[in-house]
Parts: structure tokens; sequence; C-alpha cells
């Protein structure tokens, strides 16, 4: 079993950068895959980025390419999204997901644990 906390959002004005952190609990996480997913109210659940268990592989939306970075620190069980250039159309809670079976994929139905999220708001 594996727990996932994410922390870090919050209030930020368009062009301005957030860390969301994501700390896993269970031995097993290190070899896991692991993504972030983001939702707006009243919109399904987006692909944002996606992690393999060793770190050596990055998949990152088209929308977010070139200003957000997935990365882990395996040995702290943590996983990060580095956000730079927020704009307004990022707003949403924003979720991280573990994948045991290590896909890497984009797609929720390929996630098995979720935290219960962190909200960003950028203001323009």
């Amino acid at each position: 079993q594996v727990q996932l906390v994410e922390s870090g959002g919050g209030l930020v004005q368009a062009g301005g950068s957030l860390r969301l952190s994501c700390a896993a609990s269970g031995r097993t996480f290190s070899s896991y895959a692991m993504g972030w997913f983001r939702q707006a109210p009243g919109k399904e659940r987006e692909f944002v980025a996606a992690i393999s268990w060793s770190g050596g592989f990055t998949n990152h939306a088209d929308s977010v390419k070139g200003r957000f970075t997935i990365s882990r620190d395996r040995a702290k069980n943590t996983v990060y999204l580095q956000m730079s250039s927020l704009k307004p159309e990022d707003t949403a809670v924003y979720l991280c997901a573990g994948d045991p079976f290590g896909r890497s994929s984009d797609r929720v139905s390929a996630y098995v644990y979720w935290g219960q999220g962190t909200q960003v708001t950028v203001s323009s």
C-alpha cells in the first residue's frame, strides 16, 4: 500500500513559479512510475507529466512542455513538479499518482494510487 500526499500549491501571479511535492509512504514506492495530473472545475482529469521508476524517462503534456518539469528523489520518496511561466489556464487541483506496473502512462486508468491533490491558482 502506498499513500501519496501533495504539497506546494497556492496562489501565484501569471508568469510566476511553484514547485509541487508528492511525498510517498511505502517501501515499494521506488519501483513505481509516477505521474502528475490536474483537474479544473467542470473538466476531466488531465495528464500533466510522468516519470519512470528510475527517473530516466519523463513525459510531459504538450500544454506544459518547456514550462513544467517532473523529477523524483528516490531516497526521499518524493516526486516533484517544477512549474514556471504559469498561466491562468494552469489553475486546477494537481494530483500525483502511482503506477506499480511502471508504465509511465498518460492515461488516468493506468494509475492505482492517488493523492488528495493540492490547489494551484494562477491570477492574471
